[in-house]
C-alpha cells in the first residue's frame, strides 16, 4: 500500500527518522552484546532493549 499522498511530508520524514534510529540502535545493541559473549538470543534481547531506550522526544525535536 503506497498511500503517501495523504500523509503529510513532515510525518513521513519523522517516521523514516524514527525507523532509521531503531535500526541503528538494534544493530549497535546486537553488536555490543555479541562482542560481550552473549548468545544470539541474548544479543537479540539487547537489540530490542536498545530500541526501547531510544529517546523519542529527542528524535522528534531534532
Amino acid at each position: 500500500m503506497n498511500n503517501t499522498e495523504t500523509i503529510p511530508a513532515a510525518d513521513i520524514r519523522l517516521a523514516r527518522k524514527v525507523r532509521q534510529a531503531c535500526i541503528e540502535a538494534a544493530q549497535e545493541g546486537f553488536k555490543d552484546a555479541s562482542m560481550s559473549g552473549l548468545c544470539a538470543e541474548g544479543a537479540m534481547e539487547s537489540a530490542i532493549s536498545a530500541i526501547q531506550k531510544l529517546d523519542i522526544e529527542k528524535l522528534i525535536q531534532q
